[in-house]
């Protein structure tokens, strides 16, 4: 890809197209780490509502050991969340050029370490809950806050049910008959701009499912290395830029 188009999804100066382009890419990601994952450990980890609502039955169940690992997942992904908050806001107050490098070049290495040593991973457990578990919890987190942060919370890319929903709300707003002669009642009238970005990030999640399910069916646990590449070339996109010219 080019250099300059790379860079432009991770400039500090941001536009609604770079973000949705950044949002669609990191969407195809999440979906793939979150589908591969699951076939990997045998657990979702990009969402935390499946998570939390688990760990609440185990408790009331009397299961503590699979409610603490619940709790250690959500802590993790949280981890991951606030890893981002403290680096781009470190940069931000620092005068730093390239604020949200760190950030993804940090998911990159972690899909590395799955890649590579994943399956080792899983063979260690932190309160009956794998070591993979708890790194893919908190890359999900990391790059979550990430796209949250870069776009205004406009856009989330690691899970679905808030873009479906408002994919739903816009689509019923499309679909409304506008009955002609309703006096001074305000048209019902869709934003078909959402409606684009939600569709699109969701084809782009679903699109990262399947390839990231067929990836490790096929190929294992390394199948995250090309997405971890995607992730640097991302991020380093800005540093390889050529400079303009001084007069």
């Amino acid at each position: 890809m080019p250099v300059a188009y790379l860079s432009r999804l991770i400039s500090p100066e941001r536009s609604a197209r770079a973000n949705l382009q950044l949002g669609i890419c990191l969407a195809f990601v999440a979906g793939a780490v979150n589908a591969g994952g699951f076939l990997a450990i045998g657990q979702y980890t990009s969402h935390m509502t499946g998570i939390v609502s688990s760990a609440a039955d185990n408790l009331v169940l009397g299961n503590i050991a699979l409610a603490a690992a619940g709790f250690l997942s959500l802590g993790s992904f949280v981890s991951g969340a606030a890893t981002t908050a403290l680096l781009v806001n470190y940069a931000k107050r620092n005068g730093k050029t390239n604020i949200y490098t760190t950030p993804l070049i940090i998911e990159a290495l972690l899909l590395l370490v799955f890649g590579f040593v994943g399956a080792r991973l899983q063979l260690h457990e932190l309160v009956s809950v794998s070591l993979t578990t708890v790194l893919l919890c908190y890359v999900m987190g990391l790059q979550n806050a990430l796209v949250t942060k870069i776009s205004n919370a406009e856009i989330r890319t690691t899970h679905l049910t808030g873009l479906v929903t408002d994919f739903g709300i816009e689509l019923g707003k499309l679909l409304y008959w506008n009955r002609s002669g309703s006096g001074t009642q305000q048209l019902v009238l869709a934003n078909r701009k959402r409606l684009v970005v939600h569709s699109s990030l969701i084809v782009s999640f679903f699109t990262g499912g399947l390839t990231g399910a067929l990836g490790f069916k096929y190929v294992g646990f390394s199948s995250t290395v090309p997405l971890a590449v995607v992730l640097v070339l991302i991020s380093m996109a800005p540093s390889l830029k050529p400079s303009k010219p001084t007069l």
